[in-house]
C-alpha cells in the first residue's frame, strides 16, 4: 500500500512539474502577443504549443507525465492595416502574432487547476502514509 501511495506522488510530482512548463509556454505567448516581426514584411512572434506524453517510470512502475515537445502553432498571422507602421507592406499592412489573449488565459487557468488537483493528491497520499505509520507505531 504504502508503494502505492509513493508512486501516486511520483506521478503527481511528474504533473506539476509538466504543469509548471506549460505555465512558462502560456507566459512567453502572452508576453510576446503584441511583438511584430523585426524587418519589413518579416514575420512576427509565432505562438509556441506543448505536448505532453506518459512515460513508464522503470524504477518504481509508476506513470509519469512528461513534455514531449515544445512546438509552434502554424496557424496563420493576423492583419492589422497599419499603412503608417515602418515595417508595413506595400498594402499598408503587418503581420501580428498568432496569439489570443483570451485562449491563453485558459490554458492558464487549465494549467493552474491541473497543478492544484495534483498537489492535492501529493497532500492526500502523504496524510495516509503518516495515518499508516501512525497505526504501525500504536
Amino acid at each position: 500500500m504504502t508503494m502505492d501511495l509513493l508512486k501516486a506522488i511520483h506521478t503527481s510530482a511528474s504533473g506539476m512539474k509538466a504543469q509548471g512548463v506549460r505555465l512558462r509556454v502560456i507566459s512567453e505567448n502572452i508576453a510576446n502577443q503584441d511583438s511584430v516581426g523585426t524587418t519589413k514584411g518579416g514575420d512576427p512572434y509565432r505562438r509556441k504549443t506543448i505536448v505532453f506524453k506518459n512515460v513508464l517510470d522503470k524504477e518504481t512502475s509508476a506513470k509519469l507525465v512528461h513534455v514531449s515537445k515544445i512546438g509552434r502553432d502554424d496557424s496563420d498571422f493576423k492583419l492589422a492595416y497599419e499603412p503608417y507602421h515602418p515595417l508595413a507592406d506595400d498594402a499598408g499592412y503587418i503581420k501580428r502574432p498568432n496569439v489570443n489573449g483570451l485562449i491563453e488565459m485558459m490554458d492558464m487557468r487549465e494549467a493552474q487547476r491541473s497543478y492544484e488537483a495534483n498537489l492535492t493528491a501529493i497532500e492526500s497520499s502523504k496524510s495516509m502514509i503518516q495515518r499508516t505509520i501512525d497505526l504501525l507505531n500504536t
